[in-house]
């Protein structure tokens, strides 16, 4: 669906092509480009499309309205639908040719959207329009693709362990300290235990392919590449799903709780004292959990090798513009004020998650839960490594065959043999498609 786009990427491709080995043959070499500038007095209306709710249109409206203050010429007509409505419609649209300007982006579709040409290079206007010094080197390198910036993230998230003060005092077992993973299904089992069967440790955390990710990554390796191989061998998953076989065989959660349960998880159950996931997600959990439990601890996962840089920032979203935009630098100066103005930061707060931008963060005003996420982040700075390179085409479905697979283990309806032959048959269909 995307064969002219990646045509007209191509010509791009060659013509850039022609004009270098031109400048290497002639007598002088072309003069660099002036930096791109927005000018204030041209009247031009850029579309903004994002996923979200009410509460988060009408925090938009809010910010655009501080925009036009600074900006009066530059009208910004905004639409807002759920998760999977918003990419049903940029599919559409893509196939089209009609993206809007500028767009609220997930992760998991830089890839398919830069490499079809339907992104536009933001290279250009870094440093310039879009203001770099608020964005770590860490956070910038989350939008690249094949070395180029097409996306630039609006807040940030790391992988982390939520723990249940309130749980864990009644097991009569200290907080989680660090340690092996080893040393952490061990500690599950003594909150297993002392808690009488009323609720467990943890679950059974292979069932993640992010805590897989975690070990790989101690390990020196990806889980993807960026050519699109995996970093791992069947043996090497094989080795990390039986190491969960003792958190199936009474440590953690049974499977059966799981579906009696749901749609809850076990840790917002209050079935578990720990959950391994992205830190984003104690907002969600405090309020699921209810007036019985107050607060939440959050600590690092458990360490594969010391001194390896198995975590990193993920972009809770960034924010992309259109290759057709036909006011590039509109749209980039609309970008810079979402990510990096004081009045983005004080208004939207940690809605779209804890601001990438040092500026916008120093603007925002934290609640209780939002500071704790912050000095968690800062305290794991010693474990934070550049970003993996961007998910491949189809990491999505791959993420969920995972899981799946995760369920079918801790049933026992399927063995770690089966299991790794499964996924790497999945894995051949999307890497090959």
């Amino acid at each position: 669906m995307f064969s002219k786009k990646r045509l007209a990427a191509a010509a791009v491709v060659a013509t850039t092509a022609a004009l270098v080995l031109a400048g290497c043959a002639g007598e002088t070499a072309p003069p660099e480009e002036a930096a791109p500038t927005f000018d204030p007095s041209e009247k031009v209306t850029l579309d903004l499309a994002f996923w979200g709710n009410d509460v988060r249109a009408d925090l938009y409206n809010q910010v655009i309205e501080a925009f036009n203050e600074e900006y009066p010429n530059i009208t910004v007509n905004s639409t807002f639908l759920t998760f999977p409505e918003f990419w049903e419609k940029r599919q559409t649209e893509a196939a089209g040719g009609g993206l809007p300007d500028v767009m609220q982006f997930d992760y998991s579709y830089l890839r398919q959207y830069s490499e079809n040409g339907l992104l536009l290079d933001l290279d250009t206007y870094l440093g310039n329009i879009i203001e770099t010094e608020p964005l770590s080197d860490n956070i910038l390198k989350i939008g690249v693709v094949d070395d180029t910036t097409y996306a630039i993230p609006t807040s940030t998230n790391a992988w982390g362990m939520y723990t249940n003060p309130a749980l864990l005092e009644q097991a009569g077992v200290d907080e989680f300290d660090g340690g092996s993973w080893e040393d952490y299904i061990e500690w599950m089992g003594e909150v297993t235990e002392g808690s009488g069967g009323a609720f467990y440790g943890g679950s059974d955390f292979t069932g993640r392919i992010q805590n897989f990710e975690v070990q790989l990554r101690a390990e020196g390796k990806n889980l993807f590449n960026d050519d699109g191989t995996a970093g791992f061998d069947e043996e090497r998953l094989a080795e990390f799903w039986e190491q969960g076989q003792a958190v199936r065989d009474g440590i953690g959660v049974p499977q059966k709780t799981f579906e009696e349960i749901a749609p809850l998880g076990a840790f917002d159950a209050a079935k578990a004292a720990t959950e391994l996931t992205w830190d984003n997600f104690g907002a969600g959990y405090l309020a699921n959990l209810g007036e019985n439990y107050t607060e939440l601890g959050l600590v690092a996962p458990p360490v594969t090798k010391e001194g390896a840089k198995d975590l990193y920032l993920k972009p809770s979203m960034l924010h992309a513009i259109s290759a057709n935009t036909e006011h590039p630098e509109a749209a980039a100066t609309l970008v810079n004020f979402l990510i990096n103005s004081p009045e983005s930061g004080k208004i939207f707060g940690t809605n779209r998650g804890l601001p990438a931008s040092s500026t916008a963060l120093e603007a925002a005003e934290l609640d209780p839960m939002s500071t704790q996420i912050k000095e968690y982040e800062e305290s794991i700075a010693d474990r934070l490594g550049d970003a993996p390179p961007v998910p491949i085409v189809g990491y999505g479905t791959l993420e969920e065959k995972f899981r799946v697979l995760g369920t079918e283990l801790g049933f026992g309806t399927v063995t770690v043999d089966d299991a790794v032959e499964q996924f790497f048959a999945e894995m051949d269909v999307v890497l090959n498609q």
